[in-house]
């Protein structure tokens, strides 16, 4: 069963043709042409999300864990600027997202018809590729038309599958939108698939390579398995290498630093450590880096030379990018030379962080009940083989401090690393993994997109933990006046809210920490009952949570 109306017909057929087929479907009516095509055609797994905002970002995390393009698809008007925060995101995360909005014809809009904005362009400034599709009657009278619109189609399905982003269709339909048809009235075309070539290194980087005696490898954000513990021993077999790596990159190895604050932090206040430990040359491998101790010592002292490895974008984080070597890591660390150079740049700054390291122990034995003291609880006690959606803000930036399970699979929003969305990624991620999913997030985050919650989807290995401290707990980190009042109302943003209703509503069942001491017996009966989605919400004193965590860095000097 086919929309009668011929370009309708062109999206869903060649979606079909290039193995689209995952739709995320917001109700309304202008958009019924698309979605009658999909959901009658079992080709094409549908799910049916009312808010788009949500929508939006489930999808992302469908995409985000399938690596293909994932298609939206919501009514005119003002439905699809609910997908922006999603759109930005995939932008800048590069996940690759198919936005389909239904419209008016063009001479309808601005005439005062309801649910009817200016549609063509509004992702302009975070967008990989964005066409009008013609509004096709007669596909006999208009095959040039026809043509056009095929190439549109197959080209953003190209530009989101091998670019890596968010594309958007805008297609609009006259009335009447409900009629169907057994049979396709069009000609599906085929197009030529692309593909990402990995592409030669300039011999400039090898000399600079060789020549250095200071190198720094920065690992991000990177899917699991993109990198192998005998391509990292490969890379630290060279003395002159050190390599520090973000939660996010989804690499765990012991002769790494994997907690980077916990390396800079305490070495701040002395410049000479700090300088002798200023690189002669960065690589960069994965997205956006969450350190921003590591951004602002790189920035300061000047560097002079940045290299980024890989497809993804290279962003000139350092104000030093050289070149982009666009092949994969794993192909890059095997085109490294031996190195021929003398140096103890890797030992001497992994014997800074062990000995730091081996500090946290007394610290956390003296550890009153707070945010930092549960989330040492939660990472020591994560079961094997999960995978692990950790929410913005302050729930990353702990997560930094802690070594991670190498069997876990870690993903996190850090595209524009906002709040908004993270909990519809964490369950439209759940949808695409067979592993059981756990999503820890921050209570501003998890209230704020509630909505997510609100579908039929979350499966019954899902689990959420929320770290509720009545606040925006990162403000209290980051530098202000704690004593006005206006900080609690304006930034802090204090609440006296729990989860408990919501669970109700939406089928979870709830566990409450309040203390310390109920810890080990809420969390027992949370991780082990897996007959429905479980949420734990962890209950911490928010004057004091910021003061344990910087007299944290202040102990390790």
């Amino acid at each position: 069963m086919l929309p009668e109306i011929p370009h309708a017909q062109q999206v869903i057929l060649t979606l079909k043709s290039r193995g689209v087929s995952h739709i995320v479907i917001s109700p309304g009516s202008r958009n019924a042409p698309l979605t009658l095509g999909f959901s009658n055609d079992s080709y094409f797994t549908c799910y049916s999300i009312v808010d788009e905002r949500c929508a939006s970002h489930f999808a992302l995390g469908i995409a985000q864990q399938l690596n293909e393009p994932v298609a939206i698809l919501c009514t005119s008007g003002s439905a699809l600027l609910n997908y922006y925060p999603a759109v930005a995101e995939a932008f800048y995360s590069q996940i690759p997202l198919l936005i389909l909005s239904a419209d008016r014809p063009e001479h309808k809009i601005d005439i005062g018809d309801g649910q009817t904005i200016r549609q063509q362009g509004v992702y302009s400034n975070h967008i990989l590729y964005e066409a009008q599709l013609h509004l096709i009657e007669d596909v006999f009278a208009v095959p040039e038309l026809v043509k056009k619109n095929s190439d549109y189609i197959h080209k953003a399905i190209d530009m989101a599958r091998h670019a890596k982003g968010p594309v958007h269709l805008n297609v609009p339909f006259e009335e009447p939108l409900y009629n169907v048809v057994e049979h396709p009235i069009v000609e599906i075309t085929t197009s030529k698939e692309l593909s990402t070539e990995d592409k030669a290194i300039d011999e400039d980087f090898f000399k600079e390579w060789n020549q250095a005696h200071k190198k720094l490898v920065i690992l991000a954000t990177l899917d699991p398995e993109t990198l192998s513990t005998s391509d990292i021993d490969r890379l630290l077999a060279d003395p002159s290498v050190l390599v520090l790596s973000e939660v996010s990159s989804n690499v765990v190895h012991p002769d790494i630093v994997y907690s980077v604050d916990s390396l800079l932090a305490p070495m701040e206040r002395n410049a000479d450590l700090m300088r002798e430990l200023a690189p002669d040359l960065v690589i960069t491998i994965g997205g956006m880096i969450v350190s921003k101790k590591i951004k602002q010592f790189l920035r300061k002292y000047e560097l002079k030379s940045h290299y980024h490895v890989g497809h993804s974008r290279a962003n000139d984080t350092f104000y030093a990018l050289k070149n982009h070597l666009q092949l994969t890591p794993k192909n890059w660390i095997n085109s490294l030379p031996v190195s021929m150079v003398e140096s103890n740049y890797q030992d001497r700054w992994l014997s800074h962080f062990k000995m730091y390291w081996s500090k946290r122990p007394d610290y956390f034995a003296d550890m009153p009940w707070c945010d930092f003291k549960a989330f040492n609880f939660i990472f020591k006690q994560l079961p094997d083989h999960i995978q692990l959606q950790l929410g913005n803000s302050s729930t990353i930036r702990y997560a930094q401090l802690f070594m991670m399970n190498a069997t876990h699979q870690i993903f996190s929003n850090r595209g524009t690393s906002g709040i908004d969305g993270s909990t519809s990624t964490a369950i439209g991620a759940s949808v695409a993994n067979p592993l059981p999913t756990v999503f820890i997030t921050g209570d501003l985050s998890f209230f704020y997109d509630s909505n997510g919650l609100w579908n039929k989807y979350i499966p019954a290995n899902f689990k959420i933990i929320v770290i509720n401290n009545s606040g925006g707990g990162i403000f209290r980190i980051l530098p202000g006046d704690k004593s006005n009042p206006n900080f609690e109302r304006f930034f802090e943003t204090t609440h006296e809210l729990d989860a408990s209703h919501l669970c109700n509503m939406h089928g979870l069942d709830y566990h409450k920490v309040e203390e310390e001491h109920a810890f080990a017996k809420a969390y027992h009966t949370f991780i082990t009952t897996h007959h429905k989605p479980q949420l734990l919400e962890i209950c911490t004193p928010r004057p004091i949570n910021d003061a344990v965590l910087l007299d944290y860095f202040k102990f390790l000097t």
